[in-house]
């Protein structure tokens, strides 16, 4: 297992992190995710730490506070080996109060995290979407004296837009505060919008990618190809709606490439996907779930090794997009791409 840095900050992960939005299952979208309880999460964190994961990941909203809880329980008495991580600002109830990340609400929501995780500090804590009704100032000095006090030792964000990112960082440099250091962004082989402007943006202000669903909401396991039906056990049933539209042409060329390269490597289409992702500028950590404990330890063994280049390669261009506008003239014109060289 590799261990990284998370930006340019002190914070060090594996490179491979365990999401526990598996843990809990309560509710139709988490339940279709899983349903893991404190037995069977102590097990799954067992296979974890032996693989030498660090990181594990959850939030507030994941099965109504369920997964904080399990987590926090299944990691007692081996606090100090790990690195916490969970988020909040989605709406965890129908009042006004259940919602955002105003300096009242941040302080109600760490402190209930702290409680359901049954420790004394989170390690990192994401806003989990960007709340469009809390000034910068608020939300950068709050988050401050959370810091000062203890209860959380670095901040990130998570599904932010780049101006948005930008904003509270510029309000951080500007009113002395802390700074975010992590970006938690969907990126996948079927989803590389992250590499437009989020990456770059990483890339210049020294904060760092931790990514969630890197197989694309389960479509890049292998599981998913052309005249094959969808698999009666898929999670893509219930939560498919939730993520962004995949072209199933693009996908199943992917997986087609992705085959050829599993069998080269001797790996499987799923440790090869996670394995890209791992690769590429920015990423700090790769957030994997799991199910079964056979699912958990095919994804671990994504790690300790790299693809070639001319594997990178294909996998590039097999799942290449159209570049969007402003970005276009930057990839396509040789005048533009020496003024501005693409992140990748």
């Amino acid at each position: 297992m590799e261990y990284r840095t998370v930006g340019t900050s002190g914070l060090v992960v594996s490179e491979l992190g365990f999401g526990a939005a598996t843990f809990g299952g309560r509710g139709r979208f988490f339940g279709a995710w899983g349903a893991t309880d404190v037995d069977e999460a102590r097990r799954m964190i067992d296979i974890c730490l032996e693989a030498g994961v660090t990181l594990f990941d959850t939030a507030d909203v994941y099965s109504d506070g369920a997964s904080e809880q399990v987590l926090g329980a299944a990691l007692r008495g081996r606090r100090d080996d790990v690195v916490i991580s969970t988020k909040a600002a989605l709406p965890t109830g129908d009042g006004p109060r259940d919602i955002g990340t105003s300096r009242a609400r941040l302080h109600r929501v760490v402190d209930a995290a702290l409680r359901r995780l049954d420790t004394d500090r989170i390690d990192l804590f994401q806003l989990h979407g960007f709340d469009a009704l809390t000034p910068f100032d608020e939300v950068v000095d709050t988050l401050d004296d959370l810091v000062r006090v203890g209860k959380i030792r670095y901040t990130g964000v998570s599904n932010f837009a780049g101006w948005q990112l930008m904003g509270e960082l510029a309000a951080a440099d500007r009113r002395h505060r802390v700074r975010h250091v992590a970006h938690q962004v969907y990126y996948s082989l079927i989803g590389r919008d992250y590499e437009w402007d989020l990456m770059p943006l990483g890339l210049a202000e020294g904060v760092g990618a931790l990514v969630w669903s890197p197989l694309g909401w389960g479509r890049l396991t292998g599981r998913i190809r052309r005249g094959v039906p969808l698999p009666e056990t898929s999670r893509l049933h219930v939560t498919a709606d939730a993520g962004p539209p995949v072209d199933a042409e693009r996908l199943y060329a992917i997986v087609d490439v992705l085959t050829e390269i599993a069998e080269e490597a001797g790996r499987t289409v799923a440790q090869v996907a996670l394995n890209w992702v791992s690769s590429r500028p920015t990423v700090a950590g790769v957030i994997i779930g799991a199910r079964t404990e056979e699912q958990l330890r095919d994804n671990l063994s994504a790690a300790g090794w790299r693809l070639d280049d001319d594997q990178i390669r294909r996998l590039d261009d097999v799942s290449a997009t159209e570049v969007p506008y402003p970005h276009f003239p930057y990839r396509r014109q040789e005048a533009f791409a020496r003024l501005n060289p693409p992140a990748v």
